[in-house]
């Protein structure tokens, strides 16, 4: 065979290959059918992370009973990379990361949980290190062989690239990597991904940074909790089981939210349905954050597998009412007094029998006079629909029920 002959065959083979790809390279199925429970390093460590965090994290995840309430994924964020060798391979960084991302990955595995780590769709991360534009097939193999089960994917440094063709590149390269990967979109809501990457990832990111802060934004994106539930609350018929509305990581635990604000931040989520990915540390938390980020009932709204991510229905009296449809005709309902003062409330059930979301897809819901009314934070029945709803709600707190046959 002459040369131009194989260069021939071996350019056509590789077209082939291409086209081969790009027809049946797709996502994952059956992945994140319930929004992913886990943790993240960036809200506490940003970029001062190294494996012995990892470590200790991963074993507090155990230990602090989280693993058992439905947290599974451990994921690193920006900064475990510092640069690419000879060939283009990745390199995590050999001082803060002496094991190796495989030796941590195991690790994490051994604890019965999953491993995950951050790129960036650009040359270069936000941070700064090597990002996978251009080394998007390889990296993928390379995290295949780590065992890596979560890749957050974030959008900085991208010049000219179309966020869209972009993540379906992330996408294509994970699928042909042939490991199952649980994949974030992270370039906060500027493309509306809520229209177009349920085919892509499992969760998109709709807004910009969560701040550690209770109702405050920042000119340069950053947003408290509140101004974060308004912009998420607007998507809930985007939401669907594998398809997840990503309002950010938790902030629960931080230091700047009291515990109203905390439990008001966590209920809230889990009415929408959110990824539950906590960014505290889990190494030192107070009884009062392990119990939030603990309650299994409060956890029970967001994992239901109905998959429909909650809204605001009504505000009255300075009160939002948050409904979420669950499985088996049931209800949750969350009472959120958003306000500096004490506010009690006496809810007429007579005067409310239909639930109805104008932003989403569906349905309106019917309440019974027949219904049993759990407090989820109380852990207790307080009742039925037959009564009017009397409580009193501690400013920027929740009273939470679930609405029972």
């Amino acid at each position: 065979m002459n040369t131009k002959s194989g260069n021939k065959i071996e350019l056509t083979f590789l077209f082939l290959l291409f086209i081969t790809t790009s027809i049946f390279a797709q996502k994952f199925e059956n992945l994140a059918l319930t929004p992913p429970m886990g943790w993240s390093s960036w809200n506490k460590f940003g970029v001062k992370i190294n494996e012995k965090i990892i470590r200790e994290v991963a074993d507090a995840m155990v230990s602090s009973g989280m693993k058992d309430a439905g947290y599974e994924y451990v994921n690193i964020d920006d900064c475990w990379q510092i640069s690419r060798d000879k060939n283009g391979n990745i390199l995590a960084d050999s001082i803060n990361f002496p094991s190796g991302m495989k030796a941590l990955a195991d690790y994490v595995h051994s604890k019965g949980l999953k491993f995950g780590l951050y790129s960036c769709a650009g040359s270069l991360t936000c941070a700064g290190r090597p990002g996978s534009r251009g080394f998007e097939y390889q990296d993928a193999r390379t995290y295949a062989s780590w065992g890596v089960d979560f890749l957050k994917y974030d959008f900085c440094n991208i010049d000219a690239q179309n966020a869209e063709g972009a993540y379906k590149i992330m996408r294509d390269a994970l699928f042909t990597a042939k490991r199952p990967v649980v994949f974030e979109i992270c370039e906060w809501g500027g493309s509306q991904p809520w229209t177009w990457a349920s085919k892509v990832g499992n969760l998109w990111r709709t807004t910009g940074d969560i701040m550690d802060c209770w109702d405050c934004e920042f000119n340069w994106g950053g947003s408290g909790v509140m101004q974060i539930a308004d912009k998420n609350s607007k998507l809930a018929k985007y939401a669907k089981p594998g398809s997840w509305n990503h309002p950010d990581m938790l902030e629960v635990g931080n230091k700047n939210l009291t515990d109203n604000e905390a439990r008001s931040h966590f209920t809230l989520w889990c009415m929408m349905a959110a990824p539950l990915i906590a960014g505290n540390d889990l190494r030192s938390m107070s009884q009062v954050t392990k119990e939030i980020l603990n309650n299994k009932e409060i956890i029970a709204l967001d994992q239901d597998s109905l998959g429909k991510q909650g809204f605001r229905w009504i505000v009255f009296n300075g009160i939002e009412v948050w409904a979420k449809p669950l499985r088996n005709d049931e209800i949750a309902l969350c009472f959120l007094n958003r306000s500096d003062v004490v506010k009690t409330i006496e809810f007429d059930w007579k005067e409310n029998p239909t639930i109805w979301n104008g932003n989403a897809d569906g349905s309106p819901i019917k309440v019974s006079d027949k219904l049993n009314i759990r407090d989820l934070w109380l852990k207790k029945a307080i009742g039925t629909t037959k009564e009017n709803l009397k409580k009193t709600i501690q400013p920027h707190d929740v009273l939470v029920i679930r609405l029972t046959k």
